[in-house]
């Protein structure tokens, strides 16, 4: 699975909000676990050190999970996949979107 074009911002900005708020990957990955994803601690781990990629359903569950953990702080928040601007024609599943050229 390659990375989207989206993927590498979305994971920076999860990344700053995470160090922002003092999340450690494993609260994180408890709590992204408990509202439904499926992939383990150590792939959540991968993926924000840049070594896996994930699909944007999974992506958009970690900026769930940390969105949820810090509403009571002010600040950074992690953003889904859809409020990133890109310039690639797919929708993240690699199929071109309806409306591309």
């Amino acid at each position: 699975m390659g990375f989207d074009s989206s993927e590498p911002e979305q994971r920076r900005r999860l990344q700053a909000a995470l160090s922002a708020a003092e999340i450690s990957t494993g609260d994180l990955w408890l709590y992204y676990f408990g509202i439904g994803g499926s992939v383990g601690e150590y792939e959540v781990e991968a993926y924000l050190q840049g070594l896996l990629s994930l699909p944007e359903l999974q992506r958009d569950l970690l900026a769930m999970a940390a969105n949820e953990l810090f509403a009571s702080q002010s600040g950074q928040r992690a953003p889904y996949s859809d409020e990133l601007v890109t310039d690639d024609p797919h929708d993240g599943d690699g199929s071109p979107d309806a409306g591309a050229p």
